[in-house]
This record gives structure tokens, C-alpha cells and sequence, in this order.
């Protein structure tokens, strides 16, 4: 299963990378400043997003009791595909697609990186979500949301050795981005919102219940072609299961051409109820064309 994963990523990467040298004649502005989440884009036009996250913990809060624990780990890896559909660019609709190898009982953090089905570890692809990107309110061109619907495809979140995989909840989202850039150009100021509903299976943890969380994110631009950016984010769960965390974090981006974005982030899980309290290492492709 792993190796169709990134066969497919590698294919929609060099799929695009033919349009690159037309692409670099044609487009002069940065894509870093132009480009947010808020944005939509023309008719035609693509975006595709490879990231990748690894979450990995050794202590954790539970029943207001903060304490060491054996380390576990959680490598995403997110496929993003959209494109735009309208005359006045202002729908956008894609596929999202995730793939998770995880790994718990002190296995070192890179351990997920064999993609080991065993007493410690369990990969594979875990979910597909279509989405739509739209823009409410055809005056803010820096406002829009994006509405996904996330299909699990795993029956079984953990397995006989208790090596979770992901939920088995339907979960319906919606992120609201808004984007703000300061007159002298260099500043820019982004916020999210992500709102979850997940329901549809009682045995799943997540199942019944509401995720409110929003995120701000400050980028400075020392040049037209980078980005370095601080963020705060929360996450709040509530319903038949709470929780809740907090992380502080900070990264950059980097315009490889007029094609191609790099994307890396650090983050710090501060403070949180019924959650473990790690941190997170983000990299990230981004093909505009």
C-alpha cells in the first residue's frame, strides 16, 4: 500500500514538472506572498501539496496528571490536489489523501520511516476526503473556506497489539482563512479556523464529537522568494470525548521556482488536557501551475 502512495505522489510531481520551464517564461510574482490558503485559483490553474508530518511524544497530561511516557510516534503524509473550476475563480475543488505510519512502545522516532506492520508499528493509507474551495464574499478576495468530507478507510483505529492507526469516524470540515498583508509589504498576518463534526461510528473515539481550532500565523518577507514565519495554535475537542492542546512553533518557506514551494515548520505542544505533549518537524512540496 505504501509503495502506491508515493508512486502516486511521485507521478502527480512529475506530471507537473513538465509545465515548469513554460510556466517560469509566463509568471514573474512570487508565489510566497500571492499564494496563501485564502487564496483561490484561476480556472485551470493547479495546486498540489506533498507535507509531511512527524509527531513523536515521551510525556503526556492525562487526568490533570502530567508524566514521562514510553515514546510514540505519527508520520502523516498529506496529498493535496486542487484546481480551480470557475470563470471568477471563486471554486476551487480537490482530493485530499493521507497515509500514517505509526509506532509506539519507546521505538525510536524514525522507526516510522520502515512503514513496519508489527507488535510496535502499523502503516497505510488511512483516509480520502473530496473537498471544495470557495470564497463567500466576492469582494474579500483574501477570505474563503474549505469544506472536505474525510472517508476512513480503516475498520479498526487500533489493532490487536493496541498500535493505533487513525479514527474511524466520518469527520465533515470546514477551515475558514482569512490573510491580511501590511501596507510596507514585508508583514503578513494569516488566521485560521478549523471546525470538525465526527460521527458515524460508535466505536471510534472521535465519534460524536466537535473540534474548534484556530491558528494565527505571522510571516516576515526578507525577500520576494522567502518566508519566516511564527505561529500559535489550539485545538479543542468537545462531546462524548474532550481534549485539548496548545503549541507555539515558527519555520519558513522558500520559492525553488516559479513552480516549486519548500516548507518547513517546527512545533511544541506547550500545554494540553487528556493529550500527550511532544512536538512536530513539517516538510513540505508546493507545485502552482
Amino acid at each position: 500500500m505504501k509503495n502506491k502512495f508515493y508512486k502516486l505522489v511521485l507521478i502527480v510531481f512529475l506530471a507537473f514538472s513538465f509545465n515548469m520551464n513554460a510556466q517560469e517564461d509566463v509568471t514573474t510574482k512570487s508565489n510566497i506572498q500571492t499564494y496563501t490558503p485564502s487564496k483561490l485559483l484561476d480556472k485551470g490553474q493547479w495546486d498540489v501539496k506533498f507535507f509531511n508530518n512527524l509527531y513523536t511524544e515521551t510525556k503526556g497530561r492525562y487526568n490533570g496528571v502530567k508524566s514521562k511516557k514510553a515514546r510514540e510516534t505519527y508520520f502523516t503524509s498529506t496529498l493535496e490536489v486542487f484546481t480551480g473550476v470557475t470563470d471568477n475563480n471563486r471554486i476551487n475543488v480537490g482530493l485530499l489523501l493521507e497515509y500514517r505510519s505509526n509506532a509506539i512502545n519507546g521505538e525510536k522516532a524514525t522507526s516510522v520511516f520502515g512503514f513496519n506492520n508489527d507488535a510496535n508499528s502499523r502503516n497505510g493509507l488511512s483516509s480520502f476526503a473530496p473537498a471544495i474551495k470557495w470564497q463567500p464574499i466576492e469582494s474579500v478576495g483574501n477570505f474563503s473556506i474549505q469544506s472536505a468530507f474525510h472517508i476512513p478507510l480503516s475498520s479498526e483505529e487500533s489493532d490487536a497489539n493496541g498500535v493505533f492507526l487513525d479514527q474511524t469516524a466520518y469527520t465533515f470540515q470546514n477551515r475558514f482563512f482569512y490573510d491580511y498583508t501590511f501596507d510596507s509589504g514585508d508583514w503578513q498576518l494569516f488566521t485560521e479556523l478549523n471546525t470538525e463534526y465526527n460521527f458515524g461510528d460508535e466505536d471510534s473515539f472521535a465519534n460524536k464529537t466537535v473540534v474548534l481550532a484556530p491558528g494565527i500565523f505571522m510571516s516576515y518577507f526578507p525577500t520576494d522568494k522567502s518566508t519566516l514565519l511564527g505561529f500559535v495554535q489550539h485545538y479543542q475537542r468537545f462531546g462524548d470525548f474532550t481534549q485539548d492542546f496548545t503549541s507555539l512553533g515558527f519555520g519558513g518557506k522558500y520559492q525553488l521556482n516559479n513552480t516549486l514551494n519548500l516548507e518547513v515548520l517546527y512545533s511544541k505542544f506547550v500545554r494540553g488536557s487528556d493529550t500527550g505533549l511532544g512536538q512536530s518537524f513539517n516538510i513540505g512540496l508546493r507545485a502552482l501551475f
